[in-house]
């Protein structure tokens, strides 16, 4: 498999020979249901098949951690030092399948969120006899950070030299608390390990893979300065935030919030990003409802919140829809997600994405009417439009009711330079497209007038043939 890298004139991705390559999936981990058969090799079959079935629904990329230390029993070195055979063989396993498959993983060295839960039980503890006393010395601590680095080349001689590995999370969501509270160490930690792992690839393959580091994006509210380092931190060839809004994505009461909201962080973050940078959100979900309230959402409800926000997610200037977590009891998403993420990835081709030089719009580009929200991004060749209809929730169900009368848009994009644009209407649902409307551009303006519109509807705006 060809490696994936930045391409070098927009904020999207390609592959080294040129192909346009765009991360679609979700997290995953290797105790969840679809892939717990990997370790001992209990079902390799199932867990093949699987990922057969995803490639088959448009998934190019699935998030994982090298260990998920929610059990005791899958971590990746015990003790420090000491990679566990089993846990080795489970990750050669998988990147043989994803190779097999064309599927690439987005890779992860620590699952963050339980060591901190469960560290004295973690064999980085010092307790277990590892080498760091305290949680909040995770970053600082000279014999932590030495075994971080251990880790991480062990796993790139291990399985760097494969395409299937897309990129790197060098550190899942970094926080203050990893670092007594003090922010300002997180420069240099990053620095540190991104060239760290990239002399250990260049020594052994002669070229690096991606890297990212992801954050809890409520950490911004609180210490705004750590913007500059996950936005803008020259090692790091992507940027990723956590989308976990208390107010709508955690606990969502209906499906027009978290899209809203998901709209407004990605231009927050676009706003914060240098113009070729590409970004996405690496995790979203439900997770107040599901892990505080021990509530698994309502599967119908569940597939249109996943599909709106992938929408506002795409159409105003992230890289894919975003990677979700599941939060859901069985852990995996569901077969109409999975349409959705289809339904995106037959889309993709209408869009010239390794020369798209786009700038997040939802703001700029005007409505005939106030029945929609608008999610957009364009530069001066193309421009990608999502309409979500806001007058037409259902009080008891929280979903869009389909059974109403559609509504004529006209909408006028700016920035595009004077010509001739076709516009593909696409059907969200169907995942297909519904027909074309030509327009024209003057002045830098593209006045579209669209037929009937019921409950949403995307747009990709190119120039004519």
């Amino acid at each position: 498999m060809p490696w994936v890298q930045a391409a070098p004139d927009a904020p999207y991705f390609r592959t080294e020979d040129g192909q346009p390559w765009t991360p679609i999936g979700q997290n995953d981990a290797i105790t969840w249901p679809d892939f717990a058969g990997l370790f001992r090799r209990q079902n390799l079959a199932a867990v093949e098949g699987h990922l057969a079935w995803l490639a088959g629904h448009g998934v190019t990329c699935l998030r994982f951690m090298l260990e998920y230390c929610q059990t005791e029993h899958r971590y990746f070195e015990r003790p420090v030092g000491r990679f566990q055979p089993n846990m080795v063989r489970l990750w050669d396993d998988l990147f043989a399948l994803c190779e097999k498959y064309g599927l690439r993983v987005l890779l992860t060295p620590y699952d963050t969120f339980w060591m901190w839960l469960r560290w004295r039980h973690h064999p980085y503890n010092r307790a277990q006899g590892g080498p760091c006393a305290k949680r909040s010395q995770w970053l600082l601590d000279p014999g932590m950070r030495a075994a971080i680095k251990d880790r991480l080349t062990f796993a790139a001689e291990r399985w760097g030299g494969s395409g299937a590995l897309f990129a790197w999370d060098l550190w899942n969501e970094i926080h203050p608390a990893h670092a007594g509270n003090d922010t300002t160490v997180f420069h240099e930690f990053i620095s540190d390990l991104s060239q760290h792992l990239r002399a250990v690839e260049l020594r052994n393959f002669g070229r690096t893979h991606p890297q990212t580091v992801s954050l809890f994006g409520p950490v911004l509210n609180d210490h705004p300065n750590v913007g500059e380092v996950i936005f803008r931190h020259p090692e790091l060839d992507f940027a990723t935030t956590h989308f976990y809004d208390a107010a709508t994505i955690n606990h969502p009461k209906d499906t027009i919030g978290s899209a809203r909201c998901t709209g407004d962080l990605m231009r927050e973050a676009l706003a914060q990003l240098p113009i070729n940078k590409p970004f996405f959100d690496s995790e979203h979900g439900p997770i107040h409802t599901f892990k505080d309230r021990c509530r698994t959402l309502p599967a119908p409800f569940d597939d249109e919140y996943f599909r709106h926000i992938q929408w506002a997610h795409l159409a105003a200037g992230g890289a894919g829809g975003g990677l979700r977590w599941p939060n859901r009891h069985p852990h995996v998403l569901t077969h109409g997600m999975r349409a959705a993420q289809r339904s995106l990835a037959t889309f993709l081709p209408l869009i010239d994405w390794p020369h798209f030089r786009r700038r997040n719009l939802n703001h700029e580009v005007r409505l005939s009417t106030p029945a929609f929200a608008c999610f957009a991004c364009g530069d001066t060749n193309q421009a990608l439009v999502w309409l979500l209809r806001l007058d037409c929730t259902a009080k008891i169900t929280g979903r869009l009711r389909q059974r109403i009368p559609p509504l004529a848009v006209q909408l006028t994009v700016p920035g595009l330079v004077a010509g001739a644009y076709t516009v593909h209407l696409w059907d969200t649902v169907a995942g297909q497209e519904i027909g074309q409307v030509s327009a024209q551009c003057v002045d830098e303006q593209l006045v579209i007038n669209l037929p009937a519109v019921r409950a949403d509807l995307a747009l990709a705006i190119v120039t004519a043939a």
